[in-house]
């Protein structure tokens, strides 16, 4: 999925919006438990219930590879139900790779050719070689990590040189020499507040994957102030909020009005904005 396309989405629905399927098969229904495999089950049911309110979808590797073989079958599942059911939304493999540049490239083929997912993040830290193989594909996206939403964030991100220049913010720069707009997005924790100015002054036109709304606290209002650009801009992330706000048999149910919850508020801060 290309930027005009992700962004025409965004407008026809009113959300931005990225519902995380971060499915725990300790924390699913105890019902679901004697499905064949319960968290496609779960992820089936999740799905077919926020679709309508979300623009986006990022189930995280380690829910998935956690459970051995049968974790990554039901990754590929849910996977493949949404390019099927679902083509229109945006899918994000949260697998935070990155190696030497023959590794990055094998993990590149894994998630653009045989999930033909449209985005995967991954960590900069070894830098442009183990980043490049990621962008050599059309259409697919690289959600760099930029400064995240974790409490342990602080102990390198933001880390000053000798001219005042953060670690994150050398990341934001730098970067910027290896993708463009269109193939490049970088994640920014929502509990960051007003650090999205400067993440905007280095990146004004890049969207932003932001996960931290919701269960770990951060604020829509303020991600939206500080980080909203003119076509939006913005993929904010919301995981344990919608698929966890029931643990019993209207779970589907209970994900939907949390999902349309978040929709309507976004629809609110894209209106304040004139969009």
């Amino acid at each position: 999925m290309n930027r005009q396309q992700l962004v025409e989405q965004i407008w026809r629905k009113k959300s931005f919006l990225c519902v995380g399927l971060d499915t725990d098969i300790r924390k699913i229904p105890p019902h679901l438990l004697a499905e064949e495999d319960p968290v496609f089950a779960f992820n089936k049911a999740i799905i077919d219930a926020t679709a309508p309110y979300c623009v986006a979808y990022k189930p995280n590797l380690a829910f998935y590879e956690a459970l051995g073989v049968k974790g990554i079958a039901a990754f590929e599942r849910t996977v493949d139900y949404l390019k099927r059911v679902y083509p229109e939304q945006f899918v994000i493999a949260d697998a935070k790779r990155g190696d030497i540049g023959n590794t990055s490239a094998l993990y590149a083929r894994t998630f653009f050719e045989e999930y033909g997912l449209d985005a995967l993040t991954v960590a900069p830290y070894m830098g442009e070689d183990s980043v490049r193989p990621f962008l050599e594909y059309d259409g697919r996206w690289v959600i760099l990590l930029a400064l995240t939403s974790n409490r342990g964030s602080h102990d390198f991100q933001l880390l000053e040189d000798a001219k005042g220049r953060r670690l994150f913010e050398e990341v934001l720069i730098r970067s910027q020499q290896w993708g463009n707009e269109e193939n490049m997005m970088y994640v920014v924790g929502a509990t960051q507040g007003r650090a999205f100015e400067d993440i905007r002054r280095h990146v004004p036109h890049h969207f932003l994957l932001v996960p931290g709304v919701g269960a770990q606290g951060g604020s829509l209002q303020e991600v939206c102030r500080y980080g909203m650009t003119r076509d939006c801009g913005l993929l904010v992330n919301s995981s344990r909020g919608i698929i966890y706000a029931d643990g019993g048999e209207r779970f589907a149910e209970v994900a939907a009005e949390k999902a349309r919850e978040m929709q309507q508020e976004m629809e609110q801060e894209l209106a304040a904005r004139g969009r």
